[in-house]
């Protein structure tokens, strides 16, 4: 069982960090007026505003900031700004055994997945794969269900998603347990075959995408079957893939196809259509949590995140 963070409460103070690229300025000061509406205060690391090329400041400052935030205790979470791009060039320089002995909440997703999987790894921390702050929660789209999930953090919760909340499709029917674990898809093939490589082995794995076409998504699905990290989950939980539609060439196998080729084949629960990802509304689910995939009855529970 991964250790699961303390709970928020009002008056709390979140850490907000750029792990990645430099976030859209304007809309991250929108988005602090929902953390205003939640109760809770806010502190920015130093490297949020910085501009390095195509990062949010050096390697070294954007990992000095995730580690400030760890250690100051008067920090109950940490909330990511926006993803991008670069998260994975400083993982092996985090320091983990600072992140089991403080654990706290940290929520993010799309690049962020390279730190989701290397804390569930190598901290044994729940982390929360959820909207972020320039990225979704300062838009004009960013929706109620989306602001209602951040309530997860305050309160633990049992979450349970039907098609009440959007439609699905089976796959491979079934049911299976197991910890939620994954992410977005590009950054969990970017780490196969390194330290970080993403650990299925009995675990529910989750895929999400964006602006990848059925022949870049049938490469990375290859990538994981043939390293095996497919074949050692117990089911598939399969999110939002956005703007997936071919573009380059003009016969292509559909979406839908490529990932029954390689999710529906394998006998094991596999379920497509969940609003999990570059979406609206986006339903933010705690990673390393235990979670049942019911592919006969189209329905995810997973339970709290927090303690």
């Amino acid at each position: 069982m991964k250790i699961r963070p303390k709970r928020l409460q009002i008056g709390d103070t979140i850490g907000i960090i750029a792990p990645a690229s430099p976030p859209n300025l304007k809309q991250l000061k929108r988005s602090l007026k929902f953390l205003d509406g939640l109760g809770l205060n806010y502190q920015m690391g130093k490297s949020v505003e910085n501009v390095y090329g195509y990062l949010a400041g050096s390697d070294e400052e954007r990992l000095e900031d995730l580690h400030e935030m760890f250690a100051d205790p008067n920090i109950a979470g940490i909330i990511c700004a926006g993803g991008g791009y670069g998260s994975a060039r400083y993982t092996d320089k985090i320091d983990f055994q600072l992140m089991n002995e403080c654990p706290k909440i940290f929520w993010g997703y799309s690049d962020i997945t390279f730190l989701h999987t290397s804390m569930n790894l190598y901290s044994d921390i729940v982390t929360f794969h959820g909207p972020m702050l320039a990225s979704d929660v300062g838009k004009d789209t960013f929706s109620d269900l989306s602001k209602k999930m951040f309530q997860q953090l305050f309160t633990p919760m049992e979450l349970h998603y039907t098609e009440a909340i959007s439609p699905l499709t089976r796959f491979s029917g079934g049911a299976a347990r197991g910890e939620l674990t994954g992410g977005n898809l590009s950054l969990l093939a970017s780490g196969v075959g390194t330290k970080y490589q993403v650990d299925t082995r009995g675990k529910l794995l989750l895929i999400e995408d964006i602006g990848e076409e059925p022949y870049r998504v049938d490469g990375m699905l290859n990538q994981l079957r043939q390293a095996g990290i497919l074949d050692e989950a117990t089911g598939f939980v399969i999110g939002d893939f956005k703007d997936a539609e071919p573009k380059k060439r003009q016969v292509s196998f559909s979406l839908d196809e490529v990932l029954n080729h390689y999710l529906g084949s394998l006998g094991k629960p596999a379920v497509r259509g969940f609003k999990i990802g570059h979406c609206e509304p986006h339903f933010a689910v705690p990673l390393g949590a235990e979670a049942e995939l019911d592919a006969d009855n189209l329905a995810l529970v997973i339970l709290p995140g927090v303690e």
